[in-house]
């Protein structure tokens, strides 16, 4: 009996996991593609971030110096290029710091009634393909007196659109209908442009996955490691077997 319960909150603990996964929201998810060891767009979609997103969003688990060693990236290069943040003396980051924002806590929940979190972990907890749909998936809604925009992924999200520039700004197209039993529901039927962008829609998206590949880059940086020592190790674990297992027939050989 006693195990059956514990089967039972372990399932229960797990169905938001499941709920989370499959979309959340009940939304279909456009397929993210990213290619993981395409250093060159992981390289794109770290500029995009440090230029678009770091100045709300921290990357508390990754160091500057770490990801210029696993892009191939000359550490100057990166501290030039790359790092516009500071400390809270005002002191700019280092190659070395951690990817931190300049904002503070209290300064966010002023200006957006929450802190924006960190995102390190945010391509793990989400998933790819989620984080992929929500970027593109902002719209004007008059109804948000905070920042003006929706999200069909997010609903009353308190983000603001800080890619519209890129991707132009689009309105979402509902429709009414009616079920069986006659109860009416808003039904999502597509995106309507207003103002173009700075990008086509092909160059927006490959911007998106290419911001998508970094966020999954930096929920694991040894990922890459893990890879190739697993191989390694299953390499060993084959050679090992093999020669345990012939040593066995070979003691055993002469036992009836």
């Amino acid at each position: 009996m006693m195990g059956r319960k514990l089967i039972v909150t372990a399932l229960a603990c797990l169905l938001p996991v499941f709920a989370q996964a499959a979309g959340g929201g009940g939304i279909h998810l456009e397929s993210a593609n990213i290619q993981p060891d395409n250093k060159a767009s992981v390289t794109r979609g770290a500029r995009t971030y440090v230029n678009y997103c770091l100045g709300c969003h921290s990357l508390g688990y990754l160091r500057y110096n770490r990801m210029a060693t696993d892009l191939d990236l000359p550490a100057d290069i990166v501290e030039d290029n790359m790092i516009f943040t500071s400390n809270l003396d005002g002191e700019p980051h280092k190659v070395t710091d951690m990817m931190n924002r300049t904002m503070t806590t209290d300064y966010g929940k002023v200006a957006f009634g929450v802190s924006p979190p960190d995102l390190s972990l945010i391509a793990r907890s989400r998933g790819v393909d989620w984080l992929y749909t929500y970027m593109k998936t902002f719209y004007v809604d008059e109804s948000s007196a905070a920042t003006g925009h929706n999200n069909l992924a997010f609903d009353q999200v308190g983000m603001p659109n800080v890619l519209w520039e890129l991707q132009g700004l689009q309105r979402a197209i509902y429709t009414t209908q009616k079920d069986e039993n006659g109860k009416e529901s808003e039904v999502f039927e597509g995106f309507e442009q207003i103002t173009e962008g700075t990008l086509s829609a092909a160059e927006y998206d490959k911007t998106i996955r290419d911001l998508v590949n970094f966020l999954h880059y930096a929920a694991e940086p040894g990922r890459a490691q893990r890879i190739s020592m697993g191989i390694w190790v299953m390499l060993f674990l084959f050679v090992f077997t093999a020669g345990a297992y012939v040593l066995k027939k070979e003691w055993w050989r002469d036992v009836r």
